[in-house]
């Protein structure tokens, strides 16, 4: 009996050596895995594997995160930063094929780490984050929750103007991904306001907080991603695939009426009225277009000058139905639904009632409200709740932190939770103070765009509770991350102006695509065209020839954005114009299934070359092409394969909504190099369907 108990103590002793002494877990699925050592004690990541490309990634480093915590931000020398190396291994909570979890300390800190890593069995990127838990008051500056050194990895989007002033300006980096050259991975955060870079060969995927968190409690982090591609040169496609997984809402045909052009300010619920009956007399009834997804009411609803300090954002009655009642009726009569514009930030007009806010003790700044101000902000949270609630579908967000030429910022926030920094001796700045344009105070106006950005989600959360279907644009003084996404709809294009300057339908569609140019091109913006806010299509008048009326509004649409929102003096247009505008918005119908992966090609408009966009899908796809020389003919050519677009293999037969291609009626297949010929500002359009 004694032997028999013996042998037993001795297996189980055995059984504990083996299941102590693991010190590699992974966690993986059919397209990726990662391996994470706790060898010595120290949690790092040990290889990540491409299964799609077959690659084996070792990191040059055995970092695994970073966290930089002090005191608070106010002061001065106190900030510590700490990396995984830094904590001790202390237990596994959680060690399954696709999840796994890892219990750090920190004794001299008193800090706890969470480390979580998760993967779903599907997808083709998995999640990391932190829970961070503190046994005393620590204020948390910034979190990187990746920290790894890759040969190939680097930064595309490296553009950094977080400016109070400047027209075209206004480019403040957060929330861009990072990817590699050869391993065909891309890295970041799924959070807008993060700023993932690249130095010195490391990546930091993590973002600015400034906020303290108490003894005992757990702070959350957002989370990090890792995904993988088949092809380094085409990672930004895999990229845009995920984007479309994880966004709040799938990709949309959006397309609705905006009062601006019409009345601009000066709307009223009768103007409103007679412009929704007659765009449904002459597109849907008859014409038979689809009905438009909304028809919205711009600035100059609201009562800006009512006390707005028990409820914000109160209705001109002068103007509409307190409960927009009469518009209601006009849109559901025209089988659409209502929708509204509004500036969170109390920009343009509604500027008026920022004074009396002030007054009342809310946080204003200068010409704007705090968005981090937690007495303006929850009553601008529950009018957009009541607003969703009664049946407002789609929200215009116009200014949130400034807009084209100016932004303000909040640094001096502390009594309501914003991160100051007082040692940058700010004392006397205004809000939107020139000399904040200074890199020296990045940090400081990130925290206000950070702190501003979680209040925004947070109302966009809430709003989607209550309508799943909603459709929210954030425009002017928005910033293009393509982590916005998870929260909103579509996005102001950013550093253009509302209407597209020009003598002519060329020179405007410069203007416009000069500015795609720069951003996707130029500057290399990882963010999806096919859901941008450009402002476009505009009519104002009538009297040009349906020609250049249709080539104008083909190449607008063929832009791929999902977004499309018509500007026009509606009882301005003719018989001919209405009978382009249908059928321009027939055909965004037709080709939307492209829109998911549109893309710009070709030259830079501005230096008068050829260029267009493109879309494709598994059942064909359409090219777009403008000369945008107004003197000189040019001729173009493309091959139809991956470098253009997402062109399966196969044969196409081609069509042209605007019957002025010779190329219209060949057949084509995957690898042919296509010539085409351009006169002088001349628009041509080219559909490709597969043919069995």
């Amino acid at each position: 009996m004694k032997s028999i108990i013996q042998t037993i103590a001795i297996l189980l002793f055995i059984a504990t050596i083996s299941c102590t002494s693991k010190n590699e877990f992974t966690i993986e699925n059919n397209s990726l895995s990662r391996t994470i050592s706790i060898e010595g004690g120290k949690l790092h990541t040990k290889k990540v594997i491409n299964k799609v490309s077959n690659q084996e990634i070792i990191p040059q480093n055995e970092v695994e995160f970073q966290l930089r915590i002090s005191e608070g931000t106010h002061i001065e020398n106190s900030d510590v930063v700490l990396t995984s190396e830094d904590f001790n291994f202390k237990k596994t909570v959680k060690d399954t094929p696709l999840e796994l979890v890892f219990l750090l300390e920190n004794k001299l800190h008193k800090l706890e780490v969470e480390v979580h890593y998760e993967l779903s069995e599907s997808n083709s990127y998995m999640n990391k984050f932190l829970k961070i838990k503190s046994e005393k008051s620590v204020t948390l500056e910034r979190i990187d929750i990746e920290t790894i050194a890759l040969e190939d990895i680097y930064q595309p989007y490296q553009m950094k103007q977080i400016t109070a002033w400047g027209p075209s300006k206004w480019r403040p980096g957060l929330g861009q991904p990072l990817y590699t050259k050869q391993s065909a991975t891309f890295w970041g955060t799924e959070f807008p306001a993060s700023y993932n870079y690249v130095e010195n060969g490391t990546a930091y995927c993590g973002y600015l907080w400034g906020k303290k968190i108490e003894p005992e409690e757990t702070y959350t982090s957002y989370k990090s991603v890792i995904g993988v591609g088949d092809d380094s040169d085409y990672i930004q496609d895999a990229f845009f695939e995920y984007i479309d997984k994880i966004r709040v809402r799938p990709l949309r045909l959006q397309v609705q009426y905006n009062s601006w052009f019409d009345f601009g300010p000066g709307v009223t619920k009768e103007s409103f009225a007679g412009s929704v009956e007659k765009i449904n007399q002459e597109l849907m009834v008859d014409r038979n277009v689809p009905p438009f997804r909304a028809f919205v009411i711009d600035d100059g609803w609201q009562n800006s000058r009512a006390d707005w300090s028990k409820k914000a954002w109160q209705v001109n009655e002068s103007r509409f139905d307190l409960d927009f009642s009469t518009s209601f009726k006009n849109v559901q009569a025209a089988k659409s639904n209502l929708g509204l514009w509004l500036s969170p930030g109390c920009n343009f007009g509604a500027r008026p009632a920022v004074p009396n806010m002030r007054e009342k003790g809310m946080e204003a700044l200068d010409q704007y409200m705090s968005l981090a101000g937690p007495k303006y902000m929850q009553l601008l949270e529950e009018r957009m709740v009541e607003l969703t609630k009664q049946g407002v579908t789609y929200f215009k967000l116009d200014g949130l932190f400034g807009h084209l030429n100016r932004r303000e910022f909040d640094f001096n926030g502390a009594d309501y939770g914003v991160p100051t920094m007082p040692q940058l001796d700010t004392k006397g700045f205004e809000p939107a103070d020139k000399r904040l344009n200074d890199t020296k105070y990045d940090e400081l106006k990130t925290y206000y765009l950070v702190a501003g950005t979680e209040r925004l989600m947070q109302i966009f959360e809430k709003q989607h509770e209550v309508n799943p279907e909603v459709y929210i644009v954030i425009s002017n003084g928005a910033y293009l991350s393509p982590w916005w996404l998870m929260y909103t709809d579509a996005i102001w294009m950013i550093n253009a102006g509302d209407a597209a300057g020009g003598s002519n339908r060329t020179q405007e569609l410069v203007y416009r695509d000069g500015v795609y140019y720069d951003t996707w091109v130029t500057e290399k913006t990882q963010f999806p065209i096919n859901s941008v806010f450009n402002h476009e299509p505009k009519k104002t008048k009538t009297g040009e020839s349906v020609q250049q009326f249709s080539e104008y509004l083909w190449m607008n649409l063929s832009r791929g954005t999902g977004f499309v929102e018509l500007y026009i003096k509606t009882q301005n247009l003719s018989e001919a114009d209405w009978d382009v505008l249908a059928d321009g918005l027939k055909w965004s119908h037709k080709v939307f299934p492209y829109f998911k992966n549109a893309r710009m090609h070709g030259g830079n408009p501005k230096k008068t070359e050829v260029y267009g966009y493109t879309g494709w899908n598994e059942k064909g796809g359409y090219a777009s092409f403008h000369n945008s020389s107004e003197t000189d003919a040019q001729s173009y050519s493309f091959t139809i394969d991956r470098k253009f677009g997402k062109v399966a293999k196969g044969s196409y037969k081609t069509t042209s909504p605007l019957n002025n291609s010779t190329l219209a009626g060949k057949i084509f297949s995957y690898g042919d190099r296509i010539e085409i010929e351009l006169k002088p500002g001349e628009v041509k359009v080219l559909e490709f369907d597969k043919t069995k």
